[in-house]
């Protein structure tokens, strides 16, 4: 029987661009979340988790106000993280960026998500759906891990901010597979926010 899972980012920060660290979703971060929550309705939902941190937790009551039949609990496995470091085969261009980092980081990361994988992608016997609310870096690996790419191509997967990845087991022992990643049909352009560049489509 199919494992589903559904990934999504957390609603826009407050004040995200000033550095700060967490806090609260902002007016259009928590209109986002609405939106998703009227996108995600109907679907039979067995589970939710979400990251501890404010804006994730935020994310999920909003979800929940609009889907009662769901109570998502906070899992430190989806906390924000780097999931690894640089590999010999990482192009050049990305020294910036995981320069920023240190080794402390890369390590914890690398054991955080080594449990997800065995906690969120593990079979089950039984027809489900389960809705992951977390960060862009987790899900980009959770993208990774399932599309079998190198351990730092999750650097290059983004996604905006209550978009909407899906992934699929269609019986245990098959492999995963990417139904759709980072949807945002559920959102006018006005509140496509999140990504690097702009979303032009």
């Amino acid at each position: 029987m199919p494992h589903h899972l559904y990934l999504v980012r957390h609603g826009e920060q407050l004040d995200a661009e000033h550095g700060m660290p967490d806090g609260p979703l902002s007016p259009r971060g928590r209109r986002q979340a609405e939106l998703l929550a009227e996108r995600l309705g109907g679907i039979p939902f067995d589970a939710a988790y979400h990251s501890p941190l404010q804006r994730a937790a935020e994310t999920a009551g909003i979800i929940a106000e609009k889907l009662p039949s769901l109570t998502p609990e906070p899992s430190p496995l989806l906390f924000d993280c780097v999931p690894s470091g640089p590999a010999p085969e990482t192009p050049a261009a990305y020294a910036p960026f995981f320069g920023s980092f240190t080794e402390l980081d890369f390590e914890a990361g690398r054991a955080q998500m080594a449990d997800a994988n065995a906690e969120f992608l593990r079979s089950h016997r039984e027809d489900r759906h389960d809705l992951l609310i977390t960060h862009n870096f987790v899900i980009g690996w959770f993208v990774r891990e399932v599309l079998g790419s190198p351990e730092w191509r999750w650097a290059t997967i983004n996604q905006a901010n209550c978009g909407l990845t899906v992934l699929t087991q269609r019986a245990p022992g098959r492999p995963w597979t990417l139904v759709v990643h980072n949807d945002l049909a559920h959102l006018p352009p006005e509140l496509r926010t999140g990504l690097p560049e702009p979303y032009a489509i």
